[in-house]
């Protein structure tokens, strides 16, 4: 039974293809399936695997800082350039969410401006009908008043020439003194 062996080539973190993952309960060449099956030899290969991946990322994260100070000029410039174009990309995205961040500001104060404008509009208009509601309510108040008054002081005149009519067919003064 013969396992793959990492070699060398694989091993160099600069290598694009992947190692492929052998499942330690089916290795290769062997037909049958137990689970007893000792594989020191596929995870040794898995163990080497993950290992070549983990420096490949280190590598990777690492390669990018060593540009800007032991590259060449021509290196640092375009390192420097990478840097310019991601901060001025930066600076319009903020300005971008600020110009939204100002235009939505702007629409809640329109309707804001215009909800308030409604609320005052109604108020006067409320104010208004209560005025003339009150003011028709007095006017039915003086009216009544007056109505009453001139029922109180015509009731009382006729109260007074029907005592005078009694009292000119049945005087209480039969002698005639009192006048």
């Amino acid at each position: 039974m013969t396992f793959p062996v990492i070699s060398d080539s694989a091993r160099l973190c600069t290598s694009n293809q992947s190692i492929p993952r052998l499942n330690p309960l089916h290795p290769p060449l062997v037909h049958k399936r137990t689970v007893s099956l000792e594989t020191p030899a596929v995870h040794h290969h898995n163990h080497q695997r993950t290992l070549i991946m983990q420096r490949r990322e280190h590598y990777r994260y690492h390669q990018v800082w060593r540009k800007p100070f032991y590259g060449t000029s021509s290196e640092s410039e375009e390192y420097r350039k990478e840097l310019r174009e991601q901060l001025q990309r930066q600076i319009e995205e903020k300005y971008a969410a600020l110009k939204l961040q100002l235009a939505s500001k702007v629409k809640e104060a329109e309707y804001v401006r215009e909800v308030d404008r409604l609320a005052l509009s109604t108020e006067r208009e409320q104010r208004i009908q209560h005025s003339k509601a009150m003011t028709a309510y007095r006017d039915e108040n003086k009216r009544l008043m007056e109505e009453s008054w001139r029922d109180s002081a015509l009731t009382r005149s006729l109260e007074v020439l029907k005592e005078r009519e009694l009292l000119r067919l049945n005087p209480i003064n039969w002698s005639g003194t009192l006048k």
